[in-house]
């Protein structure tokens, strides 16, 4: 499959994942606004894309800065940096991608007085975290093989696959890995409520590699864990706490739980740039709150009575304690987190 965001002479090209699975679809992105909204309503979405995206993003206002002046496409970049901020809180991905590429244009600024060369080096960096991103899946994939058992019943929770990084994936890139390397993988996908991004993204995805798939509601896990039809969970995570605390996709941490219950491992996979060491504990860790249409419509219909009261968290945070390890691409961080994680 293609790039999930790419970034060609001046603009970001991505897939359009709103229009899956019914078609693979690309869009053209060309300013920053157009990003943003891009992020908000999850054109883009999974914490390495986004990170990845909004990073291009600072190169796109770099590049459409109209000015001979480098301090002032350095503001520009800062007004982009702004505004990306405020599209998805939760997953720290975006901030890093975001600071990593004005920390870089700090440093140029110090060392060139030319507009285009800070241009170009924002450019060259934006493409060298595409190539990382690739790079790093791959090697966290490599990591995370090896704890597969040699015939798996995998559950997996929402998308963290290719279309959640610029490619391979991270849960769903242990899963690839484990069979290129000889493993009997068959994979439970939770639907995913309320967007089902596992059944229209990840149950896609694994179709198309022609992995062997089967689709459950998000109610069926405990069934199947209790069936010892599921001998073990891998999900991704869009930010991780300094003590392992990780916020992932709403439903986690009920399978993170189930899962302890039913004595079934649960990994979490996620590059290192998901670590936030900042906050000491999950609870620290801001959680969206989306748009209620998505829990009272189902692709614009309306599915629940008008008047309901409803909320609607994108995010939970399940604790370290429920987990057996977490997969990164610097190896296999095992507890206590609080310790090994740095």
């Amino acid at each position: 499959m293609q790039r999930t965001v790419d970034y060609k002479h001046g603009k970001i090209i991505m897939i359009d994942q709103t229009r899956i699975p019914a078609e693979l679809a690309t869009i053209e992105i060309s300013s920053v606004e157009a990003l943003a909204d891009a992020i908000i309503t999850m054109k883009v979405r999974g914490a390495p894309a986004i990170g990845v995206a909004a990073a291009m993003g600072i190169a796109l206002a770099a590049r459409n800065s109209v000015t001979d002046d480098p301090k002032q496409v350095f503001e520009a970049m800062e007004q982009a940096a702004a505004t990306l901020k405020t599209t998805r809180p939760t997953a720290v991905n975006l901030f890093w991608g975001i600071e990593r590429m004005l920390d870089a244009a700090h440093a140029a600024l110090e060392i060139t007085s030319s507009a285009d060369e800070l241009r170009d080096e924002m450019d060259h960096l934006a493409m060298a975290m595409v190539h990382e991103d690739e790079e790093v899946c791959r090697i966290l994939s490599a990591y995370g093989a090896a704890v597969l058992p040699t015939e798996a019943h995998v559950l997996t929770h929402c998308n963290a696959g290719a279309l959640a990084c610029v490619g391979y994936g991270t849960a769903l890139g242990v899963i690839r890995a484990a069979i290129e390397h000889g493993k009997k993988i068959h994979v439970y996908v939770a639907e995913t409520r309320p967007r089902l991004q596992g059944m229209k993204l990840t149950c896609f995805e694994l179709l198309q590699d022609k992995i062997p798939v089967t689709l459950i509601t998000d109610s069926m896990a405990g069934m199947l864990m209790q069936k010892r039809k599921i001998n073990c969970v891998i999900v991704g995570a869009d930010r991780i706490a300094a003590n392992g605390d990780v916020a992932n996709k709403i439903g986690t941490y009920s399978l993170a739980a189930l899962a302890k219950y039913h004595n079934v491992p649960f990994f979490v996979a996620a590059p290192t740039s998901t670590i936030d060491a900042s906050l000491a504990t999950g609870s620290d860790i801001p959680i969206e709150e989306r748009s209620h249409d998505e829990i009272t419509h189902i692709d614009g219909h309306r599915v629940a009575p008008m008047g309901v009261e409803v909320i609607n968290p994108s995010f939970d945070v399940t604790p370290g304690t429920l987990i057996k390890a977490i997969i990164t691409e610097k190896g296999i961080v095992m507890p206590p987190y609080k310790q090994n994680l740095k």
